[in-house]
């Protein structure tokens, strides 16, 4: 009986001699490109250069070797009479498996100094060759070091469920290529031709509503970001729902600006920080440099009738302590939440908040401890029809030091001066039109989505009136200018103390000299760099 043959191509070495190690135990032949065949044989192992397969060696500086009918035919051909006939005919192997991996493309792109000259000659055309006729021939198609080890267990396994298993490793593939062409097109276009690429890694019963079924979420393909929502563990509860998710995604922008907030303005400390949200908005936020409890507290105290069935996101470790206060803390019943995402929870913690038949989801994530630099830089893809929009992240950050801040009437405290960096995170974060009240480091008003800037006043300071809060000393945040003085005259009016927004508006003049009369403390900061229109 034939021997199989096992064609291996790789960029980088790691791991490819154990995994040759394996396939020559089961009895393959191994066929290598130049580099990878010389790795081997300096190793130890019996391996043939392909070369010899298509001539006796490689073209044109090596760039043409495996892109040869020999080597396709080997991948391509069926286990048919007749093409087994013309294979021998022609004296050519059939090719059983492939183990490729691509020239760092992305990596090129990324690199100081490179040019449209190395970028091509790191541009792989014989790998992404290889892995499609490899897939389309249902040959055994290894494209990810993380699959070799699954593919000698299911080789020593006796290839269970065998049709599944390689039309699996063919889907991942076409796959992995459809990426790396995308970044092709995508630097050679600069951004003209444009797209993702995504693996499905959550499905979700329904979409926002019930009859938006089928609903998932997808991880790109070269994301590799510790915060991405695929990389947070469901420690109890059920899966999260897509509008668990969309939840997620909002308390992540919420948090991680606020923390990179106080890095900035704070000699780069941060917080401990305790956000929940109601429909992707804070309905309640709150820090504190000393103690979590305190922050916490302050948050579930911000807007509890709006925060029933919310999802709450914390900085730091859910002990039993802290699940105490999150399920009892201030209120005779239980307080009942969709979800919390913390860095990790003790035993006892996850007992305690878990509800019957897993509704209250509890997410770990430990990079949530460490949220230095923790801004999402990707850019951001909203879907319209027939096509998408694109724009860069929202990455705007308040500096007390800047040279665009003005400042009329104002000497904050040190704790108005956090007052004023909570309100502008969170203002930041939340659907626009906003108008976002906070009183000694703690959100008691957020007046989120409204089509009038005094309405969207108004609104704040109902919410934070009906939830019992003292309005007087508060500082108040705009997501953009003032069109007219009615907005500041609301928030005097409730006793606002200080105001941070933009300038832009051609009433900017008439704004200062209410805030000066009527002595509030104003911050300004020009529209085109701080504006606020989240998710407009």
């Amino acid at each position: 009986m034939k021997k199989k043959i096992a064609l291996l191509s790789v960029y980088h070495k790691d791991g490819i001699t154990e995994f040759t190690q394996n396939l020559i135990d089961l009895g393959f032949e191994i066929l290598a490109s130049g580099g990878t065949a010389r790795h081997l044989v300096a190793a130890g192992l019996e391996a043939k250069d392909v070369a010899s397969l298509v001539g006796g060696e490689s073209i044109l500086g090596h760039r043409v070797v495996t892109l040869s009918r020999e080597v396709h035919a080997g991948l391509l051909a069926k286990r048919v009479d007749v093409d087994i006939q013309e294979m021998e005919k022609l004296g050519l192997p059939f090719i059983d498996l492939v183990c490729v991996d691509l020239y760092p493309l992305q990596a090129e792109i990324n690199r100081p100094g490179s040019d449209l000259a190395s970028v091509i000659e790191q541009t792989d055309i014989g790998g992404p060759t290889m892995l499609r006729s490899a897939a389309k021939g249902r040959r055994i198609t290894v494209c990810d070091p993380v699959d070799r080890q699954r593919v000698i267990d299911w080789l020593k396994d006796g290839l269970p469920d065998e049709d599944e298993f390689l039309n699996e490793l063919a889907a991942k593939a076409e796959y992995i290529v459809a990426e790396y062409c995308l970044i092709s097109a995508r630097y050679h276009s600069q951004g003209a031709y444009n797209g993702w690429i995504g693996k499905r890694v959550l499905t979700c019963k329904y979409g926002e509503n019930g009859y938006q079924a089928p609903a998932a979420l997808y991880k790109l393909a070269s994301n590799n970001d510790p915060l991405a929502l695929h990389r947070f563990e469901i420690v109890a509860g059920d899966s999260p729902s897509y509008n668990n998710l969309c939840d997620l995604d909002r308390l992540l922008q919420t948090v991680t600006h606020i923390a990179a907030t106080f890095h900035k303005n704070c000699s780069g400390n941060i917080p401990s920080i305790a956000v929940g949200v109601k429909h992707g908005n804070a309905c309640g936020a709150a820090i504190d440099f000393d103690d979590q409890k305190v922050a916490l507290t302050k948050m579930l105290l911000g807007d509890p009738v709006s925060l029933f069935g919310g999802l709450i996101m914390l900085n730091f470790p859910v002990t039993e302590e802290i699940a105490d206060i999150i399920l009892f803390g201030e209120t005779d019943a239980k307080r009942l939440l969709d979800g919390i995402i913390a860095p990790w929870f003790s035993d006892q913690a996850i007992e305690i908040l878990s509800r019957k038949k897993g509704k209250c989801r509890l997410l770990a994530n430990m990079e949530l401890t460490d949220l230095q630099n923790s801004l999402d830089g990707a850019s951001i893809s909203r879907s319209v029809r027939g096509g998408s929009l694109e724009q860069p992240n929202y990455s705007f950050i308040f500096d007390l030091k800047s040279r665009d801040l003005m400042t009329y009437s104002c000497f904050p405290s040190p704790i108005e001066t956090f007052d004023f960096l909570l309100a502008k995170a969170i203002c930041d974060t939340s659907n626009s039109n906003t108008m976002t009240l906070v009183k000694e480091r703690q959100l008691i008003g957020n007046g989120v989505g409204q089509q009038s800037r005094a309405r969207a006043c108004r609104f704040a300071i109902a919410i934070a009136q009906e939830c019992n809060h003292d309005t007087r000393g508060a500082i108040a945040a705009s997501d953009s200018f003032f069109p007219f003085v009615d907005g500041p005259e609301v928030l005097q009016q409730a006793g606002i103390k200080g105001i941070v927004t933009t300038s832009g508006s051609i009433r900017d003049q008439e704004i200062i000299e209410f805030c000066r009369k009527k002595n509030i403390g104003l911050f300004m900061i020009p529209d085109a760099i701080a504006r606020g229109f989240f998710k407009h």
